[in-house]
């Protein structure tokens, strides 16, 4: 079973009753597959795995702590998944989350990844709506301080969080034109 395989099994087990936050994990899914032909082969599969996976923190059977990237990433890492989990912890911000909600000391258990395969989660994640359409950044953003009150910890990490998902995001689309890349 290659770790594409088994992780679309584990989001499918966890993820598929979920409805619309299934929809959004397939459509990361399809556009970091597209996206994975720009890396090396070992790094393409580890981004369509990381990206079935980036939200089975939401399946109610693994909330813990209430905050989907560590619940997560605990759950990858008891599996021996220990790069999944990392980048699973980190994905698209996730660190100002941590800080908004005092987890930063729990989130700081998994080793940051930066590079082109957190930046490609990121770009397919951000870059893909709550029930799977396509969105720009800035829809994407407008859409989640929407969904969430001022007063909310997503909605105050959010708006902390959108220079580190621009630059991502722009990372990305660079390589996948063929363009020099700027440096993080």
């Amino acid at each position: 079973m290659t770790l594409e395989s088994w992780a679309n099994a584990q989001a499918t087990e966890l993820l598929a009753p979920l409805g619309d936050r299934w929809k959004h994990v397939q459509a990361v899914a399809d556009k970091a597959r597209r996206v994975a032909t720009i890396l090396p082969a070992q790094d393409g599969d580890l981004l369509v795995a990381a990206a079935y996976l980036h939200d089975i923190g939401y399946a109610p059977s693994l909330n813990q702590l209430g905050f989907h990237p560590l619940d997560g990433a605990r759950f990858l890492r008891a599996r021996g998944q220990e790069r999944l989990a990392c980048l699973v912890a980190h994905h698209s911000g996730a660190r100002f989350e941590a800080e908004e909600r005092g987890l930063v000391e729990e989130l700081a258990a998994f080793p940051v990844e930066d590079g082109s395969v957190m930046d490609a989660l990121t770009f397919a994640d951000m870059t893909s709506g709550p029930a799977g359409q396509p969105m720009t950044l800035d829809e994407r953003i407008s859409e989640i301080r929407r969904r969430y009150p001022p007063d909310d910890p997503v909605h105050r990490a959010i708006i902390r969080a959108r220079p580190l998902l621009q630059a991502a995001v722009e990372r990305t689309q660079a390589r996948l034109h063929g363009r020099p890349v700027q440096p993080m």
